[in-house]
């Protein structure tokens, strides 16, 4: 692999805010790996957009789930890094990484959202419970979307 096709795997890396790629050609295995954390900085941008798209994904909470307290404003939101589909399992007939209620730590897998035929794991930023989960299985998701509620 030349130095301009690693240029231009960098270019889509960064355009489409991967986490991860791996790319093999002739022999040759190239992995680029990126922590979530920087994905983050662009957020404050589209959060502004973000309570007209958590209107409707709370509506559409599973039947029997608590409705969403307005006044738990310590939440912290888990948004969509990338746009793509929406996946709460490794697979059709798996657990779901996370449910409603459940404790997690920090660096937990909460579901995968893939882009471009890849599986990107979106990962907690904090310790504590999940209140919501605030997008379906597999449907697809917008930059910035929430995804789940946390309390911390």
């Amino acid at each position: 692999m030349n130095l301009k096709e690693l240029r231009g795997l960098l270019d889509l890396f960064r355009e489409y805010g991967l986490t991860e790629v791996e790319i093999e050609k002739g022999g040759e295995r190239v992995r680029l790996r990126r922590e979530a954390a920087p994905a983050a900085p662009p957020g404050p941008a589209p959060s502004a957009a973000s309570p007209p798209a958590a209107a409707p994904s709370i509506q559409a909470a599973p039947a029997g789930a608590a409705p969403y307290d307005d006044r738990r404003r310590h939440l912290v939101t888990v948004e969509a890094p990338m746009v793509g589909t929406f996946y709460r399992a490794s697979s059709p007939d798996a657990d779901p990484y996370v449910r409603e209620g459940d404790a997690i730590k920090e660096g937990q897998v909460l579901c995968i959202i893939e882009a471009m035929k890849l599986m990107n794991e979106i990962e907690s930023k904090v310790s504590g419970r999940v209140i919501r989960v605030l997008a379906e299985n597999g449907q697809p998701v917008e930059y910035g979307q929430p995804l789940f509620l946390i309390e911390p």
